[in-house]
């Protein structure tokens, strides 16, 4: 079973090679990081060759959370991180390293969930992956060779994870009667408005659609959304649908 120390969850996105995936595992374990979650790996799940890479850290691909969608890794989560070496076309708070294992350590220690993603070997996190983030971990490095090793950078965000627990005193939000959204049902907040707006003609151009429902979904993931938030934005768009509804018939009547 995974220790009981509280600590983020670390999500690799599509890894490609099993070598990469167990050496992951043994830089997470050199610092007491045990909760590892794989999505939709190249080469199927479990993978031999991780397991070998893996060496002592074995345990940890045993204990790995295996799911297929990157939502179903983020559905539980408060807060996520999203790695990238490369400029992204969203707004979203960008820390280095440090900062955001510091902002991780404080908002686990209020009780909140915490996962740090990363993407695929060959060109890292897509737009749409990093949309699903509430802010984005650049790595200072060589501009003219910033591509990192998937378990090099997992061990240096490891490595800044236990710089930062030793540091951080918890912080406490007060919240009203009401605890931050989850990470499922951000989503579902995110794909009811996608769908009605849909169904209105909202994404237009075609050519566009895709961007702007991109967009659409980094907002979400931007705001540090309550329970009580989502539910009272279920419900404003349910009023207008219904309005717009009556005012169509009425419409039709006259």
């Amino acid at each position: 079973m995974p220790t009981g120390t509280p600590q983020p969850a670390i999500v690799l996105v599509r890894p490609q090679m099993g070598e990469n995936i167990g050496a992951a595992a043994r830089a997470m374990w050199n610092f007491g990081l045990d909760r590892m979650r794989v999505v939709g790996p190249r080469d199927g799940w479990p993978n031999s060759k991780a397991v070998a890479m893996a060496s002592g850290a074995g345990r940890l691909l045993d204990e790995a959370q295996h799911v297929d969608t990157l939502p179903e890794a983020l559905a539980d989560c408060h807060f996520v991180l999203a790695t990238t070496a490369r400029s992204r076309d969203l707004t979203k708070t960008v820390y280095e390293p440090r900062e955001a294992m510091q902002e991780a350590a404080r908002r686990i220690a209020a009780g909140q969930k915490v996962a740090v993603m990363f993407g695929p070997e060959r060109a890292g996190l897509e737009n749409e992956d990093v949309a699903q983030a509430n802010a984005i971990v650049t790595v200072p490095v060589n501009p003219e060779f910033y591509s990192l090793n998937l378990a090099q950078c997992v061990l240096l965000m490891s490595y800044e994870w236990q710089r930062a627990v030793a540091e951080i005193a918890p912080k406490v939000d007060a919240l009203a009667g009401t605890e931050m959204a989850l990470g499922h049902e951000v989503e579902h907040l995110a794909r009811h408005y996608e769908d009605r707006l849909d169904e209105a003609g909202f994404f237009f151009p075609e050519t566009k659609a895709q961007g702007m429902k991109t967009n659409l979904r980094n907002m979400w993931s931007r705001m540090p959304l309550t329970r009580a938030d989502v539910q009272m934005l279920h419900g404003m768009m349910r009023q207008v649908v219904r309005w717009a509804g009556k005012a169509e018939g009425q419409k039709k009547a006259d």
